[in-house]
């Protein structure tokens, strides 16, 4: 007797922090082999943080998005080109009009092998601007999930103007080549 075998994709999940998580959310959840995404806080010390308390209290976490992706649909190099090219890398604690270390530029992995793709990326951007990068780069620490109202904003809210534009084709275009 013949049976169907179920093949589950292969998953990762990593952490980018690149200013006001709505936009960030949107661009990356566009991407190919990009199974999911959720926005949430991460790198700060306090628990349970809200969105309130990181943006009124020193908790020290940072908007981010958890990219889950199937590595066998995509490269993490292309998720990473796409991070750095929807926000400044060189602004240090703040993106646009958005001031404070809830928005500042960060990684956070969850595998050595993202660690140091992600080391090649910071370097490769570096070579590109006369600005010091300030993207941090560190392991994942707890992530908290932000409210429900935070997730997928633009999908619940299309009409409010978005944090980050992008051409999303140009960037993949620029990608490859």
């Amino acid at each position: 007797m013949m049976t169907d075998t179920i093949i589950t994709p292969t998953e990762e999940t990593i952490y980018l922090g690149a200013g006001c998580f709505w936009g960030v959310e949107t661009a990356l959840a566009k991407l190919p082999g990009v199974l999911k995404t959720s926005v949430g806080y991460m790198g700060g010390y306090t628990e349970n943080p809200t969105y309130k308390s990181i943006c009124y209290s020193e908790t020290n976490h940072a908007e981010v998005v958890a990219v889950t992706y199937d590595p066998t649909l995509t490269k993490l190099s292309l998720i990473l080109h796409i991070f750095f090219n929807i926000h400044d890398a060189t602004q240090l604690n703040r993106q646009g009009p958005d001031i404070g270390t809830q928005y500042r530029s960060c990684i956070f992995t969850t595998t050595e092998e993202q660690a140091e793709i992600a080391k090649k990326s910071i370097t490769i951007v570096q070579v590109r601007t006369h600005k010091p990068i300030v993207t941090t780069l560190e392991p994942a620490p707890t992530y908290w999930e932000a409210e429900d109202y935070h997730q997928q904003y633009f999908k619940k809210n299309p009409y409010h103007p978005n944090c980050h534009f992008f051409d999303l084709d140009a960037l993949l275009a620029s990608y490859l080549g």
